[in-house]
Formats: C-alpha cells, structure tokens, sequence
C-alpha cells in the first residue's frame, strides 16, 4: 500500500523528471537553430544617398532580407519595405558586401536608413 507521502513524492519526481526532459529538448532544439543576421561582415559599403531623394528631401528605412552563400558572397535580396528610390540605392550598395565564409548559407535580416544631410 501507498502513502500519501510516498505519493507526493513520486508526482514530485514524475513533474522534475519533465521538467529536465523539455528543458534538455528546449536547448536541443535552440543549438540546432541557425542564428538570424550572425555572421560577421567583412566589407560593408554604405549606400550613396541618391539625388532624386536628395530633391524631394526623401528620408525613410529600407529592410531586405539577404541570403550569403557559404564562401560570404550575396546570393539573393527580398526587398521588404521601403521606398523605391531608397530600394535601388540600398541594392547597389549590399550587391558588394562580403561576409566571413561559412559551412553553410544564412539568412541574413539588414536595414539601411536614408537621412538627407
């Protein structure tokens, strides 16, 4: 026969022994995760403010998500918000960025901000 104490215990152990199993998921599951927007990069270029802009005293934030191959060298851009003039300037600039290699390719999330001087 069982105690009440023996079974206090016992759920207590049973709620423990979960707890550790989906912590140990938990960080299973976060090192298999790739990092967004980790890798170093070794030569950024900042875009040259265009004229049209400059002219219509044009200012505003421009997010693309890159994607870099394994060797660091860019292999597509979506553009994800922006103005078009700010867009075009913004792919120019990032067409010659290079990060440090990698084994693998990243996603990587950048945003530039256009403010006339």
């Amino acid at each position: 026969m069982v105690t009440f104490g023996k079974r206090r215990r016992f759920a207590g152990s049973l709620i423990l022994f979960w707890a550790l199993v989906l912590v140990s998921l938990s960080t299973i599951a976060q090192d298999a995760a790739q990092p967004e927007g980790s890798r170093k990069v070794l030569n950024r270029v900042v875009p040259t403010y265009p004229q049209l802009a400059r002219t219509m005293n044009l200012r505003g934030v421009v997010k693309v998500d890159a994607i870099v191959g394994s060797n660091g060298a860019l292999k597509s851009i979506s553009v994800r918000g922006g103005h078009p003039v700010l867009v075009q300037a913004a792919q120019n600039a990032l067409q010659k960025w290079r990060w440090e290699p990698a084994g693998h390719e990243t996603h990587e999330p950048i945003e530039f901000v256009f403010e006339p001087k």
